[in-house]
């Protein structure tokens, strides 16, 4: 019999099991695939990373960063994966997809307190409970889940941005070069660039603001007006918005030069690294909805993709969010339910990171809860503290997915001018916190195990 209950087998349920299993509770960790499938995963694996094969910024000076730092010394089983299948990719943690997803499975799989059930969960479960079914929460438990929380399901758009084979990238025109020479050292530049002037760019921008859209499902159809992730728009809505608004977003040319001119590109269109063995290379930003037919030949007007060959093209598909204002507190117990716990991108956190950190800190107050021990609040120094303070304070009138970022952090007591030199600050500030915090709480790094991705 299990101590405690995990829907959804995604980065958060993988996190949040693994941080109970290791605090020695036992875990049955429903994940409801292939049995009942989603629009946007293709396999059966846990923690399938869908729309980009990135977690973000490495240096503590970032965000993603920081918040991935803070994770390492909670003992993350997520982040340790990510770190074992890193690929070549700048200043970013880039990793093999497949040999990911594979690791997180076989190291949960395997554990001797965690039991993993095939099935589709319709309801929310009695007892202590963590709800990580992820932003496509199958119909019947959203449904459920909306009269717990007594409100209407929110929702927004995501897209998955094309993915070509690299032996179909024409070098030149293309080359690689990640901005500012910000190589991860491995190769010979961690992204392959294709250029365009202001002419190409025009004409491209055009005919993505013309092109035929995919039409959404019955169950994706938002009836009163169509909402999107403003961290990760479709190339056509930001395309709608102004004709420089690709040029200022994912097609921003600043920090790389065409060797061919010696001189930066008016836009640029950069690729990164998808698979362990290079072959595959994501666009990076061109997450689109567009018809698949125009989608190809749209994107073989850009240079160097002339004879793309694409292994996925962009699709877009709902995700679901509560109002986490409304529903949590900041240790992610409902409100409503003190052994019922919400982790991940349905609580309103965006990005895998940010999913992944809300598995670990509801399964270490679920542990903790389990234990006759009070839940936690992380100071909101934090990175980590400081994103679930905004999911479970934010105004609830006018809440949307939050991604990390240092916007969310309290003032530093005196404020620092240089950017650079401010977000250091911020990183030291919440690394001593939480080394305060942890060693307050008796908190110790969960161990992870060996194994090869």
């Amino acid at each position: 019999m299990s101590d405690v209950t995990v829907v959804g087998a995604g980065l958060a349920g993988c996190e949040a099991a693994w941080q109970l299993a290791q605090r020695g509770l036992h875990v049955d960790l429903f994940e409801m695939r292939p049995l009942r499938p989603t629009p946007a995963h293709v396999s059966d694996q846990f923690a399938e990373l869908v729309c980009s094969n990135s977690l973000g910024a490495m240096r503590v000076d970032r965000a993603l960063g920081l918040l991935k730092e803070e994770m390492r010394r909670f003992g993350s089983l997520i982040i340790a994966c990510a770190d074992r299948c890193a690929l070549p990719a700048g200043g970013a943690l880039g990793v093999d997809r497949e040999g990911f997803a594979r690791a997180v499975t076989e190291a949960v799989s395997a554990h001797p307190r965690i039991a993993v059930r095939r099935e589709e969960v319709l309801t929310i479960p009695a007892g202590l409970t963590i709800l990580a079914s992820g932003p496509l929460t199958s119909n019947a438990l959203a449904e459920q889940i909306g009269h717990f929380a007594g409100q209407t399901q929110l929702y927004f758009y995501d897209a998955l941005a094309p993915i070509v084979t690299l032996e179909s990238i024409a070098m030149p025109p293309a080359w690689r070069q990640s901005r500012y020479d910000r190589d991860s050292g491995q190769s010979e530049g961690d992204y392959i660039n294709c250029p365009l002037d202001r002419a190409q760019y025009e004409a491209f921008v055009a005919a993505v603001r013309e092109a035929e859209r995919i039409e959404l499902r019955t169950f994706e159809r938002d009836p009163e007006a169509e909402r999107f992730f403003e961290g990760c728009l479709p190339i056509e809505v930001l395309a709608g918005r102004s004709v420089e608004a690709l040029a200022f977003g994912p097609m921003r040319p600043v920090g790389l030069r065409d060797p061919r001119t010696g001189r930066r590109p008016y836009a640029a269109v950069q690729l990164r690294q998808d698979d362990q063995a290079g072959a595959l290379f994501n666009i990076v930003g061109f997450q689109t909805n567009i018809k698949w037919p125009e989608q190809r030949r749209i994107l073989q007007t850009i240079p160097g993709l002339e004879q793309a060959e694409f292994v996925r093209l962009g699709q877009m598909h709902r995700n679901t969010f509560i109002n986490s204002p409304q529903l949590l507190h900041p240790t992610l117990q409902a409100r409503a339910r003190a052994d019922l716990f919400f982790a991940g991108q349905i609580t309103g956190s965006e990005g895998y990171v940010g999913s992944a950190a809300g598995g670990l800190w509801a399964g270490l107050n679920a542990a903790r809860l389990a234990a006759g021990q009070a839940p936690l609040v992380l100071p909101n120094v934090t990175m980590m503290g400081a994103l679930f303070a905004y999911l479970c304070q934010a105004d609830p009138r006018y809440f949307q997915p939050m991604k990390s970022n240092f916007g969310l952090l309290p003032e530093l007591e005196t404020h620092v001018r240089n950017k650079g030199e401010r977000y250091l600050a911020y990183a030291q500030r919440a690394l001593q916190a939480q080394a305060q915090f942890m060693a307050e709480q008796g908190l110790e790094r969960v161990e992870i195990p060996s194994f090869k991705p």
